[in-house]
């Protein structure tokens, strides 16, 4: 339990530093951007209570919100995916239930149950952010060009490191 949650501090470290040091500047053609770490947040253990999970998507929203100096969007848009992704848990939930201790990784749950469970939080996250950046619809398209393409940029990097991780247990 112990080694788990210290294992969990290194893995914050390394989203934000993996997101503020290398993805801050990886923005292809203007429009898409790779916010890899909404998936701390998503990776977390299936059991995790909503207050706990929002506590720590806060903590990892102001921490790249701080190197980003975006004053609060992603703490706004991660903490938002964070209050809804125990609520989606509970709507896709396979047929045996979750196991105690389970992650919802690619792995664990293979890649049509990942997608069904990362995409919709991906994209409201997105769609929070950049319509919020953006300061309402006046450029609805350009906006959600933006959002369409940061998802799937977000979607192919994650599932990247899903395919590249050790833990290959299925």
């Amino acid at each position: 339990m112990i080694r788990g949650g210290i294992l969990q501090i290194v893995l914050f470290f390394v989203y934000v530093i993996l997101q503020v040091v290398l993805l801050k500047n990886l923005v292809l053609f203007n429009t898409s951007f790779c916010f890899l770490y909404v998936a701390f947040i998503l990776l977390l253990p299936v059991e995790m209570s909503n207050l706990r999970l929002m506590l720590i998507a806060f903590l990892l929203g102001i921490s790249v919100d701080i190197f980003y100096n975006s004053l609060g969007l992603h703490t706004m848009a991660l903490v938002l995916l964070a209050y809804l992704r125990n609520y989606w848990l509970v709507t896709i939930t396979p047929q045996g239930g979750y196991d105690i201790g389970t992650r919802p990784t690619l792995s664990a749950n293979g890649l049509q149950w990942f997608l069904v469970y990362t995409l919709p939080l991906v994209f409201v996250h997105h769609l929070v952010l950049f319509f919020v950046e953006a300061s309402g619809f006046t450029m609805f398209w350009h906006t959600m060009l933006k959002v369409i393409s940061s998802l799937l940029f977000t979607m192919t990097v994650m599932l990247l490191f899903q395919y590249l991780s050790l833990d290959r247990r299925r």
